[in-house]
């Protein structure tokens, strides 16, 4: 029997078993892993370099750009990696690395989205106090305070499985090493692990979730309630839809994995719907927020313009 002190890597199987689309993948992940490091990037650069974008709305989203880049690193390199290895493996520390740094940067995400959304609730139904109540220090202290949460959130599931003791197989049926697929792989007892995994992590997301809905609420009573002009209606729901949409295609695959019951967990299921989280969202945030924000678009072609 192997265990963790025998184990020393794992052969991550990827995306598909197919080999004659092994080039197709790989073309295609390098495609959109280079949109996502340029796009947020771009995104980051504007929102520092411009003195007009030095608000609490794009000081939120900078910090989003920052996770996104962080996110999509933890997992696609390694996967472009084994797209033209034969030999999948990852070592055993790289793994558990892997996993801390994909539950810190994800679930920082989803409470930063939560706290996005306040700051929408703020601006909209509480214009005339909104400096007030997000100025510098209470947005600092809030980001600071979801990256802590956050890295001790992973902290917690990283450690937990690294004392697991593995026996048998040590195929990883993902393409990135999670807490899911490595329990499967875990001999003895693993009922704590479970729990703590659909627990804390529920708690961290459902919690979100439920914050960004209710500011949406509130935003949206206000607005039916006080607001009398179509167009100052429109404008301020327009602002809200772009992140709107982002929590949306982040917080659905999220329910789908880590919420939904164990015994309707499937990998294959898991393995894609885990693509739209590692993959999808973070190269939407660029296009949604440069497409359908204006300033952020204007300011981007000052940057473009000041280059020499």
């Amino acid at each position: 029997m192997l265990n963790r002190t025998s184990i020393t890597e794992f052969l991550l199987l990827g995306m598909t078993d197919i080999q004659e689309l092994q080039s197709f993948l790989f073309v295609t992940i390098l495609i959109i892993y280079f949109v996502i490091v340029t796009g947020n990037g771009a995104i980051l650069i504007v929102v520092i370099s411009d003195p007009r974008l030095h608000s609490p709305m794009y000081f939120f989203l900078g910090n989003l750009s920052c996770l996104d880049i962080c996110f999509s690193t933890v997992t696609l390199p390694k996967m472009l990696e084994n797209f033209l290895s034969t030999h999948k493996a990852i070592s055993f520390l790289g793994c558990i690395s892997q996993l801390h740094f994909f539950h810190f940067l994800g679930s920082t995400e989803v409470m930063l989205l939560a706290v996005m959304a306040f700051d929408r609730f703020v601006a909209i139904c509480k214009p005339l106090h909104y400096t007030v109540i997000m100025n510098h220090q209470v947005c600092t202290q809030m980001a600071v305070t979801v990256w802590i949460i956050g890295f001790f959130h992973a902290l917690l599931h990283s450690v937990m499985t690294s004392r697991l003791n593995f026996c048998g197989s040590y195929h990883i049926h993902h393409f990135f090493c999670d807490v899911k697929p490595l329990l499967e792989l875990a001999c003895g007892n693993t009922d704590l692990n479970g729990w703590l995994l659909h627990t804390v992590t529920e708690t961290i997301a459902m919690g979100s979730f439920f914050l960004t809905l209710l500011s949406y609420f509130y935003i949206i009573i206000y607005l039916f309630f006080k607001t009398h002009s179509c167009k100052m209606l429109h404008k301020a729901l327009s602002t809200c839809a772009s992140h709107f949409m982002l929590v949306v295609l982040l917080f659905g695959p999220v329910f789908f994995i880590y919420i939904r019951p164990a015994s309707g967990s499937s990998m294959d299921q898991d393995r894609t719907v885990a693509i739209m989280y590692s993959v999808v969202t973070p190269v939407l945030n660029p296009l949604i927020y440069t497409l359908r924000n204006k300033e952020v678009k204007v300011a981007l072609k000052r940057v473009i313009r000041r280059r020499p």
